[in-house]
């Protein structure tokens, strides 16, 4: 990889632009703790004094990052490495097949559809709805006829939807608008193709659609070529109005299930049998428990569920008196999903974070494993009627590939390839387990040239999430691939908090036990260190979300351990968080603040309040978005400006804050090579890794 040997202009310490402090005060449980940033909550969009602030914040990034060496280098081989033909998971319907592909360096993908025998053909390019290509095609579902397509635009990064209707074969739009979905902009088609259900929320306040906590969701019933002003409210909770509420028919269009959830815990399920006329009646009413539906047929349905089953069982319900049986028991696998396929049931699991996919018989008799192309992630599976479904595989060196899966005779087959232009024989891909500071077992995957000398230490990445039941699989990713091409090790690991191992390894890191991710994280950069793959003054930390909250809590904890860090759109503020959008949602990881010990123990972690002079600091840049109205901006201002005022030492403690996004999904592939051209120049810098 051939890159510029430009002199650095990275001058030390930094003039960072003034932030006003305030006097407010976050004060309950008889403890006053000091909020001086409290004026950085307000929206970016609507204040003007924020909205300086960032400019100026903006403008001391940019310069120094702009005068970072080989900056330049890394934006071009990424944008050589992303111009590469990718594909998403088709979706059948009516005989046609739905799937998006991305011709390389479109900042959006294009949906097509296609005809068995046929070319392919446009359906939806929304790549001139902006002129800065922000505004995206989120989610979309064909109905069951293929006829009609309804698909959600999402602009400038929101979380909020626009729901819209498309005739296949014209390719022309309705007249059909209904606003108000959020978090997912999928439906359920009825079974004829007359309309489906969807989920919205009411308008938000005046001023506060970017802020304003979310509530009521609704499941409502709307007929195609109808306004939404004659929707028809079919399901919703008005006693209970921090429930959300998303809807799934089966194959058959017999059975409604609806998944209602107050936060990440767990799941109460609904289910009406829509051929007798019935609406939704209650299956499963505790929240703590999850439940995925996995699919129906005559009057049973099934579920892989963690109820009496950490790890997770599947289970068959009957539909009419609701009794549960325990088709499948736990196993050591941790089982993650499941689709009724045709006649048989796929049922996905991950054996220490990696892909492993089984198949079984209705009455549980097991069928086979399905045949996935290599160590990685498989995703996909969805339920047919016929028996074939399709799913996607990747992992760290393995691009994204296609495949079309049998169930009838568990064969798969690719049907295609993404092709980088990268050989994946270049690099290795290897699994090692730790000691975290209790003792707990963790795996870690590690990746890199085949050709480094490992004898010797090398700048790494370390990434982790710990949080939410999420699990962190191998993936394929562009960036990581320019990373390791670069000279540098990737790590990623496994830490409490996610799903990997089931609902104890998720327990182990939420609530009051959230300090076990920290010190999971901590302890996976030690023995990082320990193996000889990276040393002190070499290695970089990233995490996004929940992630950037990692960062943030480890950088204050073990300031001396990382030389850089890259925390991401993180929840910042433990105090708060619930204040707005999605944050109600968080609690069964987070905690109620209303409860004093709770309040305390996040205070005790929380990167905001947490961050204390008198050591020094790793060079830290903090990146978001002004439309992150999921974790709001606020969260990374706030925490930017206590660490610019805080004596941590010399090195750069910057913020970069994207306009015209949000939280990640929907974002332009423009914007996505420049931010990650940014954080390599400033991690590489920072760890030797382009010195």
């Amino acid at each position: 990889m051939m890159m510029s040997t430009a002199a650095p202009v990275v001058a030390a310490p930094i003039a960072y632009p003034a932030t006003q402090r305030g006097f407010e005060v976050e004060a309950r449980h008889g403890i006053s703790v000091p909020d001086p940033y409290r004026w950085l909550e307000a929206d970016v969009r609507t204040d003007a004094n924020v909205a300086k602030w960032v400019e100026a914040q903006n403008k001391v990034t940019m310069a120094y990052l702009a005068g970072l060496p080989k900056r330049e280098a890394i934006r071009d081989r990424l944008t050589a490495l992303y111009d590469y033909e990718r594909f998403g998971i088709p979706k059948v319907s009516g005989g046609l097949q739905f799937f998006a592909r991305n011709s390389g360096l479109q900042n959006q993908s294009v949906l097509y559809v296609q005809a068995e025998g046929a070319e392919p053909k446009v359906l939806i390019d929304p790549n001139p709805w902006a002129r800065d290509g922000a505004t995206a095609l989120a989610e979309w579902t064909p109905s069951k006829d293929g006829k009609h397509l309804a698909y959600a635009v999402q602009d400038g990064g929101t979380d909020w939807r626009t729901i819209k209707v498309r005739d296949v074969a014209t390719g022309a739009d309705l007249a059909d608008s209904l606003e108000g979905a959020k978090y997912t902009g999928e439906v359920a088609w009825l079974p004829d193709g007359s309309g489906f259900y969807y989920s919205r929320f009411p308008a938000p306040p005046a001023g506060q659609k970017y802020q304003s906590e979310t509530q009521n969701e609704a499941i409502w019933l709307h007929k195609v070529g109808t306004p939404q002003s004659a929707d028809r409210k079919f399901f919703a909770t008005p006693d209970k109005p921090r429930l959300g509420h998303h809807a799934t028919l089966s194959e058959d269009g017999r059975w409604m299930v609806v998944s209602s959830f107050e936060g990440s815990g767990g799941n109460g399920i609904f289910i009406a049998d829509l051929s007798k006329g019935e609406t939704p009646r209650p299956l499963v009413t505790a929240l703590d428990k999850e439940w995925l539906f996995a699919g129906a047929s005559g009057g049973t349905l099934w579920f892989v569920t963690n109820w009496q089953a950490p790890r997770y069982q599947l289970v068959a319900v009957d539909g009419a008196t609701g009794k549960i049986s325990t088709l499948v028991a736990e196993g050591k696998a941790t089982m993650t999903g499941g689709a009724l396929v045709g006649k048989r049931l796929v049922v996905q699991t991950l054996e220490d974070a990696r892909s492993v996919v089984q198949l079984y018989e209705t009455d549980g008799k097991p069928a086979g494993t399905v045949p996935l192309p290599g160590i990685g992630t498989a995703t996909g599976f969805d339920a047919s009627d016929d028996g074939t479904t399709y799913f996607g595989f990747s992992s760290f060196a393995t691009p994204g590939s296609i495949w079309r899966y049998d169930a009838n005779s568990n064969s798969a087959t690719v049907v295609r390839e993404a092709k980088v232009a990268f050989n994946p024989a270049d690099y290795t891909v290897s699994q090692v387990f730790y000691p975290s500071k209790d003792g707990t077992k963790v795996p870690m995957f590690v990746a890199h040239r085949k050709d480094l000398d490992m004898s010797k230490p090398h700048p790494a990445l370390l990434y982790g999430y710990g949080g939410f039941n999420v699990s962190s699989t191998p993936g394929f990713s562009v960036s990581r691939l320019v990373w390791m091409e670069m000279g540098g090790v990737f790590a990623l690991a496994n830490i409490r908090g996610g799903g990997e191992y089931g609902a104890a390894w998720h327990d182990g890191g939420r609530l009051l036990n959230k300090q076990n991710v920290f010190d999971d994280f901590i302890a996976a950069g030690e023995a990082l260190i320990a193996r000889g793959l990276t040393a002190k003054g070499k290695l970089a930390i990233q995490g996004g979300s929940n992630g950037g909250l990692l960062v943030g809590a480890v950088t204050n904890q073990r300031p001396d351990l990382f030389a850089a860090a890259l925390p991401a759109v993180g929840v910042m503020d433990m105090l708060r968080y619930a204040n707005w959008t999605a944050g109600r949602y968080w609690m069964d990881d987070y905690g109620d603040m209303t409860k004093p010990e709770m309040f305390r123990y996040n205070l005790g972690y929380s990167p905001y309040h947490n961050v204390k002079g008198g050591k020094d600091y790793p060079a830290i840049l903090v990146t978001t978005a002004d439309t992150d109205d999921r974790v709001v901006p606020g969260h990374s201002f706030k925490y930017a400006a206590a660490l610019q005022a805080a004596p941590i030492g010399d090195k750069p403690h910057l913020i970069r804050i994207e306009t015209r996004a949000g939280h990640g999904s929907g974002k332009p592939t423009d914007k996505i090579i420049a931010e990650a051209a940014d954080l390599w120049a400033f991690a590489g810098y920072w760890t030797g890794l382009t010195k």
